[in-house]
């Protein structure tokens, strides 16, 4: 199973991401994978948390973080903690380069999704890359 968990920001996009991912065009793929989308209730986590108790979370429990593409300087910044703390068995964040988009372009919807189905049939081998902008 290959779980999914959006950042508290985008929690309305990803969920529109599962739905067409559970659609006609996609479903097989949904299947094979047996994808999960999990909340930040579901692993224990408050949306409050900062992003380096987030993402540990996230490598701890084996589930790719969804954000949208910001950054942060601070040392519990997102960017800041995979810097620090990324190693070649750590999963990768998936970053939306333009999350608002996904709400209004249904064809770059689906170039997210596409991308992002790519990475995950490619699982064992984007370990350690650290952060993967989609589209």
């Amino acid at each position: 199973m290959i779980y999914l968990m959006a950042d508290a920001n985008i929690e309305g996009q990803a969920g529109r991401l599962a739905k067409q991912m559970q659609r006609e065009n996609w479903i097989e793929l949904w299947n094979y994978l047996q994808l999960s989308v999990l909340t930040f209730a579901d692993v224990g986590l408050n949306p409050a948390d900062s992003d380096a108790v987030v993402w540990k979370r996230c490598q701890e429990r084996e589930i790719y973080l969804l954000t949208s593409n910001r950054s942060g300087k601070d040392p519990d910044s997102l960017e800041s903690t995979i810097r620090t703390e990324n190693t070649p068995q750590c999963l990768p964040v998936f970053t939306i380069t333009d999350a608002e988009r996904i709400s209004l372009d249904s064809n770059y919807c689906e170039k997210v999704i596409e991308a992002m189905l790519e990475y995950l049939l490619d699982a064992d081998n984007i370990r350690g890359t650290g952060r993967l902008f989609l589209p």
